[in-house]
């Protein structure tokens, strides 16, 4: 037999997880890691927490224009998602219910090819009510109807508690879906970018981001933070437990960002409403004080690596604030980032090039297989 070539050498150049390579283009957000900035579409995010809603985000990331008092109430569970959702498991979790109502939601509604802010306002108006039925569906307790005079987050919370939430309540979590709307290529949203490329419709590729988003490494920090902050306990304690974490390298979560170098700008939005409430819940109050120990110490210990404060310290609290279990705090966040999925999408639809980077292979080269 005659020999056989060996694979060529790959020069071309690697990175690992993609980190550095530019793979696409947008005009949805801007990231300034260095100096801690976030832009939607130019407006800085501290700016639309201050004076804007989701429904106005969303809008804003959809059409690229700025309406102040857009409107997105929650819109009814159709009886197909209710039906596969009352299906599940009692023990199943939210983000799994979260992408089976999506799943439906597609196969029911059956979205054209390319994406359109119609449907992304349909599927992020739908999701919330979704996911509302599913936690009390477990509980044992009947899903409530959403209210058509509620804007987005506060007919989602009416729809978890069966009650109308407080306005400071409402405030908070609308602040955070504001902030978690929309980060760039992240993980979550590259995927929902790739399965547009192939010309799939705008309920695969949310269904495809949630399943990434799934992933501790993405969507599951928050619940983490809950844990540390419970540790701690007290303000008075929180020195002693983060220069004890420290000491024994626990890491400390809700700290350091894999893009920011400096604080990060959706914590500092969070932070600011948290602070701005009348009736701060003990969890915003610890939080505030576990935060101020922790970046002091951190800046002693490492003076020379930037481990500022990311969103996920302040999502945490924030979440638990408004009466939100810690296993819904990942599918709270696909909420929130439903917006820029599908914003992402819509554009990706808009100036489609079907996303197939290449490899470099590192295996064995060419070789006959054995004699028998």
């Amino acid at each position: 037999m005659s020999e056989l070539a060996a694979a060529p050498a790959d020069t071309r150049p690697y990175s690992p997880g993609l980190e550095g390579v530019i793979a696409g283009e947008t005009s949805l957000s801007y990231i300034d890691g260095e100096a801690g900035r976030l832009l939607y579409r130019g407006y800085p995010i501290g700016e639309l927490v201050h004076r804007g809603s989701y429904a106005a985000i969303a809008e804003l990331l959809w059409t690229g224009e700025w309406i102040a008092d857009a409107k997105l109430p929650c819109l009814p569970v159709s009886e197909p998602v209710l039906t596969a959702l009352r299906a599940l498991p009692a023990d199943a979790r939210p983000m799994d219910a979260l992408r089976t109502a999506v799943s439906v939601w597609g196969a029911v509604t059956n979205p054209s090819w390319p994406p359109t802010p119609e449907q992304a306002r349909a599927l992020t108006a739908s999701s919330p009510s979704a996911l509302a039925a599913f936690a009390r569906i477990r509980q044992g307790l009947e899903p409530v109807a959403p209210d058509p005079d509620l804007d987005l987050v506060a007919g989602f919370l009416y729809q978890l508690n069966g009650v109308k939430p407080e306005a400071e309540a409402a405030r908070a979590l609308d602040a955070y879906f504001v902030v978690g709307a929309e980060h760039g290529f992240n993980a979550s949203t590259f995927t929902a970018r790739v399965i547009t490329s192939t010309r799939s419709d705008i309920a695969s590729a949310v269904c495809g981001a949630i399943g990434a988003m799934k992933g501790p490494l993405h969507g599951g920090a928050p619940s983490e933070v809950v844990e540390q902050i419970h540790e701690v306990g007290s303000p008075e304690r929180a020195e002693a437990w983060v220069r004890d974490a420290i000491a024994n390298n626990v890491r400390l979560m809700g700290f350091g960002h894999r893009v920011y170098r400096a604080y990060d700008p959706r914590a500092a939005a969070l932070r600011e409403v948290a602070e701005s409430m009348e009736h701060k819940p003990d969890w915003l109050e610890l939080a505030i004080a576990v935060e101020d120990v922790a970046l002091r110490v951190l800046a002693e210990k490492h003076p020379d690596r930037a481990l500022k404060t990311n969103v996920e310290f302040y999502a945490a609290p924030v979440l638990m604030g408004v009466g939100l279990k810690p296993d819904l705090f990942p599918a709270a966040f696909a909420l929130a980032r439903h917006a820029g999925w599908t914003a992402h999408a819509i554009e990706q639809g808009a100036n489609n090039r079907l996303i197939r980077p290449d490899v470099r292979y590192v295996g064995p080269g060419a070789r006959p297989l054995a004699e028998a």
